[in-house]
């Protein structure tokens, strides 16, 4: 019943290219605040944002939890969580966005 698990050792060069790609995007998402207000998205300021956490997720995910290197089985697993975890999430933004506010 044993089963044979290879593991995936990253070079440091890997190491060193998934930190500055996180520490890009914290950056981008740094600027893109409304603090520092480069850019305006209004209400898709969230969705960006968003889209940015879900990208430095991916990559923790890939290299640092080692789904890259993993089985087919549990990046199904993983990513039919994530996915419901979007929904999830797209759910409650529609109830947000669709309600009627009364201070109009």
């Amino acid at each position: 019943m044993s089963e044979h698990h290879e593991h995936h050792l990253m070079s440091f060069k890997t190491h060193i290219n998934v930190f500055v790609a996180l520490i890009v995007l914290t950056v981008v998402t740094v600027l893109l605040s409304s603090k520092f207000g480069l850019v305006d998205f209004g209400k898709a300021g969230l969705l960006v944002a968003l889209l940015i956490a879900t990208a430095k997720a991916a990559i923790v995910m890939g290299w640092f939890m080692h789904l890259k290197y993993d089985g087919m089985m549990n990046r199904v697993i993983f990513l039919s969580s994530f996915f419901f975890l979007v929904l999830f999430i797209f759910f409650c933004l529609l109830d947000i966005l669709t309600r009627i506010n009364p201070r109009l």
